[in-house]
């Protein structure tokens, strides 16, 4: 959201956070999809033309059973879109020895999403995908330099650099990974290149909009920005502050 918000800022946006039942990368498919199309579809009941699934648990599991079995009959005008395709379709421009690896939860890493579209782009590539289970309640805890923190960076990167000595890119496959990224960056192998997701989407939303025009003369160019969360508490607001940069108002919805 503030990457697109910085990259688009004309445009009107509502960010729902599901603060109340997340994370959704330890749950089951089932509940990832209910849970998505719940969200997706309060988005469109306030206005939304366009919903993107920031979350890539969400983008592996729910998105194409959305795209495919609800849009088409019940949503014929509004899209929903994810952040995994526009990220693989920057994958061969990544690495140089093309070995790749992916930092990602574990709904994410059982999918394989980041292994199908990444080798469609690139048949050489080689990706080696890691769930880190960890990080997203400790960055949560709202310390981005934390012991734990550091502990866990450690570990993951053991990790992945056993599996595969070759890889010099790192995929951030977690849209929570990039608020703690120059921790990450400092504990990292100097010749391992960081990827986060952030800038690549708001580009490729300003592409898709130019691209749709029919659907870019649609949008609200008011600059509005409204704050919705499942879970109203003082930690979560805590939390929304922290993670967009700035104070932000929440305002609490039953899905």
């Amino acid at each position: 959201m503030k990457e697109i918000a910085r990259t688009l800022p004309a445009y009107s946006y509502v960010y729902l956070g599901d603060n109340k039942r997340a994370p959704y990368g330890c749950r089951s498919d089932a509940e990832i999809y209910a849970y998505t199309l719940e969200g997706v579809e309060a988005l469109f009941a306030r206005g939304a033309k366009i919903v993107i699934l920031a979350c890539n648990t969400a983008s592996a599991v729910a998105l194409r059973r959305i795209q495919q079995e609800v849009l088409p009959f019940k949503y014929p005008d509004k899209k929903v879109l994810g952040i995994i395709i526009p990220t693989a379709e920057e994958s061969d421009t990544f690495s140089q020895t093309k070995h790749i690896g992916v930092w990602a939860t574990q709904a994410t890493v059982h999918s394989g999403v980041y292994e199908r579209e990444m080798l469609k782009i690139d048949p050489q590539l080689r990706i080696t995908s890691l769930p880190c289970p960890l990080l997203v309640p400790l960055i949560e805890a709202g310390n981005k330099a934390s012991e734990e923190i550091t502990d866990a960076i450690h570990g993951y990167t053991e990790a992945l650099v056993e599996k595969d000595t070759c890889i010099d890119t790192l995929i951030l496959g977690c849209t929570h990974y990039p608020i703690i990224a120059d921790e990450i960056r400092r504990l990292l192998p100097k010749h391992i290149r960081l990827i986060q997701q952030g800038e690549i989407i708001a580009e490729k939303l300003r592409q898709y909009l130019v691209r749709h025009p029919e659907i870019e003369c649609v949008l609200s160019r008011e600059a509005n920005r409204v704050f919705l969360t499942t879970s109203d508490t003082e930690n979560v607001k805590r939390i929304a502050d922290f993670f967009y940069g700035e104070p932000v108002g929440l305002e609490c919805v039953v899905l």
